[in-house]
């Protein structure tokens, strides 16, 4: 009986779930209850929005959250002018801010709340969240590529110096490539958080079957199963910070192609 208590389901920290019920919650035959990817998207607006209002101080000395803030600000700013150029700065709040909610996001989902009794919910381990950000740096650059260049836009897809005899080979496998580029967005992040979390509840159980199944076993598998875990963990607040830089990353020298047509 103890060992099937102590079982863990590794796949069951990313079920959606509504928080308030499902009934009476339809819209032309769409369910809109709010679940609990929507209550830590929420929380994590509501952090974020707390950190930067914290932030904007503007004193003389500035604190430590000031500077914390502007240390982010400066860095995204940075490395929009390292791959934009001077047109970066118009990207800078809508970058900083998808940043930012990533690295909320990720970090929140990683804290070991669960010992209170709070179980955070990672929602960028869903396909269909970072699917929707995906989409909407995809159109940022699709709106901002029409919009400054026209049908010229299309000349993205045939680069400088393209042979003749390949001119119907080239702009198709460019044209695959560039509609690739949301959905490979999207699936670096949504595996990536994914497959931490797993790993973590797996081991979890390792923990939890070795202590059920008695000392000895507890000693040469739940230990250094631990040990593992506060590794990984390790490694999972590393990666949340890449993750979310990797995505901003990408989003710029998509942009940057849609200014200059690279």
């Amino acid at each position: 009986m103890a060992a099937e208590e102590g079982k863990v389901d590794p796949m069951k920290q990313f079920a959606i779930e509504p928080m308030l019920g499902s009934e009476n919650w339809e819209i032309a035959g769409f369910n809109i209850a709010f679940t609990n990817s929507a209550m830590w998207m929420m929380i994590t607006t509501i952090l974020l929005t707390l950190f930067m209002v914290g932030g904007m101080k503007r004193e003389l000395v500035p604190g430590r959250w000031q500077m914390m803030v502007e240390s982010f600000t400066g860095f995204i700013d940075d490395m929009l002018e390292a791959n934009i150029g001077k047109e970066g700065r118009t990207y800078l709040p809508y970058i900083f801010s998808l940043f930012m909610f990533i690295l909320f996001a990720n970090l929140l989902g990683l804290l070991p709340l669960g010992l209170v009794g709070v179980h955070p919910f990672t929602f960028t381990s869903h396909f269909t969240v970072t699917g929707v950000l995906a989409v909407m740096s995809f159109s940022i650059v699709l709106i901002v590529g029409f919009w400054k260049h026209g049908f010229k836009f299309f000349s993205l897809f045939v680069p400088h110096g393209t042979p003749l005899w390949l001119m119907w080979l080239i702009p198709v496998i460019e044209l695959i490539s560039f509609m690739v580029r949301p959905f490979s967005l999207a699936l670096r992040l949504f595996v990536a958080m994914m497959a931490g979390h797993v790993l973590l509840k797996v081991l979890s159980s390792f923990v939890i079957d070795s202590v059920n199944a008695g000392a000895g076993y507890g000693a040469f598998i739940g230990i250094p199963s631990f040990t593992l875990m506060i590794a990984i963990s390790a490694l999972e607040i590393l990666v949340a910070g890449i993750q979310a830089y990797v995505f901003a990353l990408l989003t710029s020298l998509y942009i940057n192609d849609a200014e200059h047509l690279h």
